[in-house]
């Protein structure tokens, strides 16, 4: 039952196959542009997702979180308004305003401190790896992230190598990242909440990199492909293929807010 307070709710939403699409993915005619770079259209959003999005921004607080670096999430403008916050570098770095909170970061870096040793390893073993095609990045001292020819066999080697205790690691396509735990999605979600005081968390994710935030949310969107595959059993809804994953979600997302009536707006539009 409704106690007549206002709720804050916040929506988490990844990115890139999440709510935004590369040049190379089908996603219909109607689509914008939200992302250029060196005079080239990187990303686009459906019609649909972006009339979505802006009704979910009236009853929520809309918090990116993603593995992009800073300058690589200020490339995109989703048409909807800057969101207020945004949590970057796979939630290691809280943007207000578009500034970054110096705090959170400080935190982030203590967070996996114990993680030290294990980071420079990863860089070496990354390093010395013959299929690497890319130097190897390091991101604020946050995580680790290079290109391989044969990525399933990087990331089997560092995973031999590395403490699976201290430290994660994926690849997504020839990308091949290294992170220490504590630097996850879910972590920063469970931070922000008592951040920001939310009253109920919702999110969207797409990849094994936002299992934790799926997790950790009160009520998530993934495919269903994902769902099966790791988080059977759970609260996460699976949205099959067949239409664009974007416009599903936030059609489910709101249904959630309007139809049940749970949130109002407590932000102001940008």
């Amino acid at each position: 039952m409704s106690d007549g307070k206002e709720k804050l709710i916040v929506f988490h939403a990844d990115l890139d196959n999440t709510l935004i699409y590369s040049w190379k993915h089908e996603i219909g005619e109607e689509k914008t542009c939200v992302e250029v770079y060196e005079g080239r259209e990187l990303s686009f959003m459906t019609g649909q997702s972006s009339s979505l999005l802006k009704k979910v921004r009236k009853k929520t607080l809309f918090v990116p979180v993603t593995t992009r670096t800073r300058e690589q999430y200020e490339r995109i403008r989703l048409g909807t308004g800057i969101p207020e916050y945004a949590l970057v570098c796979n939630g290691g770095v809280l943007l207000k305003d578009g500034k970054e909170l110096t705090d959170w970061y400080e935190e982030s870096l203590r967070l996996t401190e114990k993680s030290r040793r294990e980071f420079g390893r990863a860089g070496s073993c990354m390093q010395e790896d013959c299929g690497r095609i890319l130097e190897v990045r390091n991101i604020r001292n946050l995580f680790l992230f290079t290109k391989s020819r044969e990525p399933d066999r990087m990331v089997k080697r560092l995973k031999d190598r590395l403490d699976p205790a201290l430290m994660d690691v994926f690849s997504n396509g020839s990308k091949v990242y290294a992170l220490p735990k504590g630097l996850d999605k879910g972590t920063a979600v469970r931070r922000f909440k008592g951040y920001i005081k939310a009253d109920l968390v919702l999110a969207a994710g797409d990849s094994e990199f936002d299992l934790p935030m799926l997790q950790t949310a009160d009520r998530s969107w993934a495919p269903e492909g994902l769902v099966k595959r790791h988080l059977s059993g759970t609260r996460v809804t699976g949205v099959p293929d067949g239409r664009v994953f974007s416009d599903v979600l936030l059609e489910g997302v709101c249904r959630e807010v309007f139809e049940r009536g749970i949130g109002r707006t407590l932000l102001k539009e940008k």
